[in-house]
C-alpha cells in the first residue's frame, strides 16, 4: 500500500483546480497518496518552516528559507505575466502618488511574496511606511474602512477593487517584470528532499496529469473549487484560474527557472540568506 503524504495547498482556484484530480482521487499519485491540507498562503509558509508537510504550497518568497529540507517541484505553482499583487488604495486624490505614501501598508503575511516585492520597492524609494500583516481577505477591508493608507491585494481581490472603491496605485507584477525582464513568480510547491529522485519526478508527473484532468472542467472539478471558493462569482473564479493558471504551472521550463532563481536570490539577500544554493529545483 502506498506512503500517505501530508499535502498542503490554499483554497484559491488556481490550487484547486490544479489539485483537484489529485484530492479527489481521480488521478493516482505512485509518489504516495496525499492526505490535503488546506489553508491561507502564509499559514501554509508557518507549517512548511515546522518541516512537517510532505508537499507544499508556499510563496516563492517563503522558499528560499526552506531549501535546506526541501526542493522545488516544476508543476503546480503560480507564475507567469500579468499576475501580480496590486497595491491598492482608495479610489479619487485620496490615492495620491507612490512617492507621496505614507502611514500603514496592509500586507497578506510576513513570508509572502508580495510582501517581499513591496519591501524590495519600499527600500528602492525610501517610504516611510508601516507594513501591517493580516490574512490576504482582510486586506481590501483594512484599505475600505481607512484604516490603512494601501494594501497589497492578492488571488481573486484583483478582480473586485472597484466594488469595493478601491483602485490600483502600482501593479506589482509590472514593477517586476520591467525591472527583470521575466515573468513573476509568485508561489511554488516545495517537497522534502528525503522523499528521494524517483519519488519527487513521480510528484511532478501527477501534478500534471492533475491539470490535465481539470482542463476537462467536470462537474467534480467545478464543485471542489466552488466549495473553497473565497469569491463565489463564477466569473471572478474562472477569471482567476484563467489568469494565475499559466503554461509555467505543468512545467516552469528555463525561463521560468530563471525567474524563481532571481526571486529567490532577492528573497535570501533581503533575509541574509546565503545564495545560490546547489539542487535548489527538481532536474528537467
Amino acid at each position: 500500500m502506498l506512503e500517505g503524504l501530508r499535502f498542503g495547498i490554499s483554497p484559491c482556484p488556481n490550487d484547486t483546480y490544479i489539485f483537484a484530480g489529485l484530492a479527489l482521487g481521480r488521478v493516482a499519485c505512485s509518489a504516495g497518496v496525499p492526505r490535503f491540507r488546506l489553508a491561507d498562503v502564509e499559514e501554509l509558509n508557518r507549517w512548511a518552516v515546522s518541516a512537517e508537510p510532505d508537499v507544499c504550497k508556499v510563496s516563492v518568497a517563503a522558499a528560499a528559507g526552506l531549501l535546506e529540507d526541501y526542493v522545488l517541484l516544476r508543476s503546480g505553482g503560480a507564475l507567469g505575466w500579468g499576475v501580480g499583487p496590486i497595491l491598492a488604495v482608495k479610489e479619487g486624490p485620496a490615492g495620491g502618488a507612490l512617492e507621496a505614501l505614507r502611514g500603514r501598508v496592509a500586507v497578506p503575511g510576513k513570508h509572502t511574496t508580495a510582501t517581499l516585492l513591496f519591501s524590495m520597492l519600499a527600500r528602492e524609494q525610501g517610504l516611510d511606511v508601516e507594513l501591517v500583516e493580516m490574512v490576504y481577505d482582510q486586506v481590501i477591508p483594512a484599505v475600505a474602512s481607512g484604516a490603512c493608507a494601501a494594501g497589497l491585494v492578492i488571488h481573486e481581490g484583483r478582480f473586485v477593487l472597484g466594488s469595493h472603491e478601491l483602485a490600483a496605485l502600482l501593479d506589482m507584477g509590472a514593477w517586476w517584470e520591467g525591472r527583470t525582464g521575466l515573468p513573476l513568480p509568485l508561489g511554488c510547491i516545495v517537497a522534502r528532499r528525503s522523499l528521494g529522485t524517483e519519488r519527487l519526478a513521480a510528484l511532478d508527473r501527477s501534478i500534471r496529469a492533475s491539470i490535465a484532468y481539470a482542463e476537462g472542467f467536470s462537474h467534480d472539478v467545478r464543485e471542489y473549487i466552488a466549495e473553497h471558493a473565497q469569491e463565489l462569482d463564477e466569473q471572478v473564479v474562472l477569471r482567476h484560474i484563467e489568469t494565475f493558471v499559466t503554461e509555467y504551472s505543468s512545467d516552469v521550463g528555463r525561463e521560468g527557472e530563471q525567474a524563481l532563481a532571481a526571486l529567490l536570490r532577492e528573497s535570501a539577500r533581503l533575509n541574509n540568506r546565503p545564495w545560490p544554493v546547489r539542487d535548489w529545483i527538481v532536474p528537467a
